[in-house]
């Protein structure tokens, strides 16, 4: 299956999703749901607030490069629309620091700094 890309963000849409994960919009291009949330929304200051680790690659020891922080959605779809917002305290997300290396590509996940 072919990727499509936000006709509004430019952000890249997996195969089987019909609204773009970062601002809403959907793939004909109409815009989002009146309760859609972003990200940076939902996050609450100490999960928006990221120290910046100093990590060396451990192929190349090339130094990483923070990409951004990610919150990752575990659980079904389908609770939260069924049950609108009180679903969502069926779903679980985690919070994950993404950094990579410029020099040979590899990605690592950390845990984000809630502190």
């Amino acid at each position: 299956m072919a990727t499509d890309t936000c006709k509004n963000c430019g952000e890249t849409i997996e195969p089987g999703y019909e609204v773009c994960w970062n601002c809403g919009t959907h793939l004909d291009g109409s815009p989002p749901a009146k309760d859609f949330v972003t990200d940076e929304n939902l996050a609450t200051p100490s999960q928006t607030a990221i120290t910046e680790r100093d990590l060396s690659c451990l192929r190349c020891s090339t130094r990483m490069a923070l990409l951004r922080r990610m919150r990752f959605h575990e659980g079904s779809r389908a609770w939260p629309f069924i049950l609108g917002e009180l679903g969502e305290l069926f779903v679980d997300r985690e919070t994950f620091d993404a950094y990579a290396c410029p020099e040979c590509g590899k990605v690592e996940f950390f845990l984000g700094n809630t502190a």
